[in-house]
């Protein structure tokens, strides 16, 4: 196999990394990671971060930047704190947010992980400006996260990503609905490979798809099993822009891993998790926020336009795997 080469890799990292860290919290906490991005009418970055405090419950808070690097205004409180006496599903904390600017409701479309005593399962919550947030309650039931809504319907719905678990194993399905209350036409757009894949047996949606001429671009992460324990790793797909749930490319290889001792070193080692992106005025560079080893925060740097050059040489079509290990009958 040919050796990465510097050209090859995608996503640069900030060399200020990590951005945020516990350190720099206004209160007490354990950790902070796994943050979704907004960028602001103003051109401010919003980070919407979870935050794990020394209970080891997770709520999410704002952190606000000119320039997205640095500089970072953190709210002095918790922006959003779990509220199990109105929502029990929220018993457990609040984890792993994704946000989405919905220009038909002029709101952004918080999506996250409310940890119930059934485990993991999916919630919306709509607001204007971060300081007011409108929960809408439990929108997918547990086993389910790693999920984000798509900024405009398709054919007349709202249209949502998510993992769900279950017998059939982890991999990345779509459902869609008329009022973002009921959903269904739930339809598996991507699975976890088998074998000895980098992303075997269980992946994820990261950020939301980052909507392009060619269709949805999704950075997702696969989570490799081996005797050292886990690496989560990203890796790329496109869908058709109409259709989402179609699935036109998907790439061969990881893009991205854990490298650097703060991704390798952490509450949970060997973890890189971006849950949000902002897309520069030029509309090619991505900025890319991702939780590292669930210890902090960090930037990496990348063009949408690489993503899709990339995808044309590595893809292994809509099945996922090469032709040469399906077997030389297809072609």
């Amino acid at each position: 196999m040919a050796q990465r080469t510097h050209h090859e890799l995608l996503f640069h990292r900030y060399p200020g990394n990590p951005i945020l860290t516990a350190a720099d919290w206004p209160y007490t906490i354990n950790t902070v990671f796994n943050a979704a991005a907004a960028t602001l009418s103003d051109g401010t970055t919003l980070l919407l971060c979870r935050v794990e405090d020394m209970r080891g419950i997770s709520h999410l808070c704002a952190a606000r930047s000119k320039n997205g690097i640095d500089e970072w205004e953190i709210d002095r409180r918790p922006t959003m704190l779990p509220d199990p006496d109105h929502f029990p599903e929220e018993i457990w904390g609040i984890e792993d947010p994704r946000v989405t600017f919905v220009p038909e409701l002029g709101k952004y479309a918080i999506v996250y992980t409310s940890y119930s005593r059934g485990g993991p399962g999916v919630s919306l919550a709509l607001t204007e400006d971060f300081r007011t947030i409108d929960r809408q309650g439990s929108i997918m039931t547990p086993e389910d996260k790693d999920a984000a809504l798509l900024p405009h319907r398709i054919g007349g719905h709202w249209a949502l990503i998510h993992r769900p678990v279950g017998t059939m194993g982890a991999h990345i399905w779509i459902s869609y609905s008329p009022d973002l209350r009921h959903w269904g036409g739930h339809k598996l757009i991507l699975e976890a490979r088998r074998g000895g894949w980098w992303d075997a047996n269980k992946i994820g949606m990261s950020p939301p798809p980052i909507e392009t001429s060619r269709g949805w671009l999704m950075i997702y992460h696969g989570v490799r099993q081996s005797c050292a324990g886990c690496a989560y790793r990203l890796g790329l797909a496109l869908f058709d822009i109409n259709e989402p749930e179609r699935l036109l490319a998907r790439g061969d290889e990881w893009i991205f891993g854990p490298e650097e001792p703060y991704e390798r070193f952490g509450d949970v080692g060997y973890v890189v998790f971006p849950a949000g992106y902002t897309i520069a005025p030029d509309g090619d560079t991505i900025h890319l926020y991702y939780g590292a080893a669930d210890n902090c925060i960090a930037l990496a740097i990348g063009s949408v336009r690489h993503c899709l050059d990339w995808l044309d040489r590595h893809n292994v079509g809509t099945e996922g795997t090469p032709h040469y290990e399906r077997g030389s009958s297809e072609s």
